[in-house]
C-alpha cells in the first residue's frame, strides 16, 4: 500500500470543524465554501499518475470508476449552483438531458478524455465560486429535478447537499484508486504510514477477527424475533 505524504500546510477556516461560537452568516458560508473545496480537490487527486485506460476501468459490478465520478460530480455541480439559483453556466451536458442513455454522467466515452472531465470539474468549481460569491447563504432557489414538496432550497442547503455528495464520491474514489495500484489516504496523514508487510499482517488480523466472529455466530445463533416465549 502506497500512502500519500503528510501535508502540514493545508488548513481549514480558523474555525472550520470546532466547537465554539455560533458563526455569522459570512463565516458559515466560507467554512462551507473551504469544505466543498477541499472534498472536490481530494476527488481530483485520485486521478494522478494514472493513463486513461486506468482512470475508466470499472472497479465493480455496477461499473464505479474514477473518471465517471469525476464527470457526474461535475454535472451535478453545474446543475445546483447554475440553474437552480437562475444563473446557468452554458455549458454543454447532453449525458444529462432528457433522453440521455442511462448511466451516462457515470463514465467517460472514448473521445472524451480524462483533461477534457477534469477541465470541466475546474470550471465548474468557478462557477460554484461565483454563485457563491454573489448570494447570501439564505438566498432562494429551485430544485426542478426533486419532488415538489421539497424544491424550494437555499443556498446554504445546497452548499451542504453538495459537500455531501462530493465527499461521497470522493470516499468512492479512495476505495477505487487502492483497488487499482494500491494507493491510498490523503495528504492530512489519516492513515499511519506502515510497510506493506505491516500493512498485509494488519489484513490478516482483521480476516481473523471477521472468521473467529462468523464462528461465535453460527455456534451462536442469534434468537428469532418471531418466536414465542
Amino acid at each position: 500500500m502506497r500512502s500519500r505524504p503528510r501535508d502540514p500546510e493545508q488548513r481549514p477556516p480558523a474555525d472550520a470543524g470546532r466547537p465554539g461560537p455560533r458563526l455569522g452568516p459570512v463565516e458559515a458560508k466560507d467554512v462551507l465554501q473551504y469544505y466543498l473545496t477541499r472534498e472536490r480537490a481530494d476527488l481530483l487527486s485520485r486521478l494522478d499518475g494514472l493513463g486513461e485506460r486506468e482512470l475508466r476501468w470499472p472497479m465493480t459490478p455496477t461499473g464505479t470508476n474514477l473518471l465517471g465520478l469525476v464527470k457526474h460530480v461535475a454535472s451535478v455541480e453545474l446543475g445546483y449552483f447554475g440553474e437552480v439559483f437562475d444563473r446557468p453556466s452554458g455549458e454543454p451536458l447532453p449525458w444529462i438531458e432528457e433522453g440521455a442513455e442511462l448511466n451516462a454522467d457515470l463514465w467517460a466515452t472514448p473521445d472524451e478524455t480524462s483533461a477534457d472531465i477534469v477541465a470541466l470539474l475546474e470550471r465548474a468549481a468557478a462557477h460554484t465560486d461565483a454563485t457563491i460569491a454573489a448570494l447570501d447563504l439564505d438566498a432562494p432557489g429551485r430544485v426542478p429535478w426533486w419532488p415538489a414538496e421539497r424544491q424550494q432550497v437555499t443556498l446554504q442547503q445546497i452548499l451542504v447537499h453538495m459537500v455531501v455528495e462530493t465527499s461521497r464520491h470522493a470516499g468512492h474514489a479512495d476505495i477505487i484508486r487502492e483497488l487499482l495500484d494500491g494507493t491510498a489516504g490523503d495528504d492530512r496523514g489519516n492513515l499511519p504510514v506502515q510497510s506493506a508487510a505491516e500493512w498485509a499482517a494488519y489484513r490478516r488480523r482483521l480476516e481473523e477477527a471477521a472468521e473467529a466472529s462468523g464462528r461465535l455466530q453460527r455456534a451462536d445463533p442469534p434468537a428469532d424475533p418471531t418466536s414465542a416465549e
